[in-house]
């Protein structure tokens, strides 16, 4: 069986490091084109309210990560095609970097 990678970043930043983490850019690219292009401001639930509610079902422990998706939602829009094998993914966050995948088949 191949090896598995799973890779977070290109860094991660303390959380004192990033002014308001409800004023961040997010993008998205799917081979090189532009899929989204949002802004935490527009989740429907805060970050600070996503802690609380998480943090009353289970202890959150210095360096977890809590994947929320992006704000402006894409699977079920219709706009584009839902992401295939070898598609590359890149994803962006203003002042934290940008990161890249090639997907595989399952």
């Amino acid at each position: 069986m191949p090896e598995e990678v799973a890779w977070v970043g290109p860094w991660l930043v303390p959380a004192d490091e990033i002014a308001d983490p409800q004023a961040l850019q997010l993008r998205s690219f799917v081979n090189g084109e532009a899929r989204q292009d949002s802004n935490t401001a527009d989740m429907i639930f805060g970050v600070a309210e996503i802690v609380r509610h998480l943090s009353q079902y289970l202890t959150l422990e210095p360096g977890d990560l809590v994947n929320t998706g992006t704000p402006e939602g894409m699977a079920m829009s219709g706009r584009f095609p839902y992401l295939a094998a070898a598609d590359v993914m890149e994803l962006e966050i203003d002042g934290l970097g940008r990161q890249r995948q090639q997907l595989k088949s399952a």
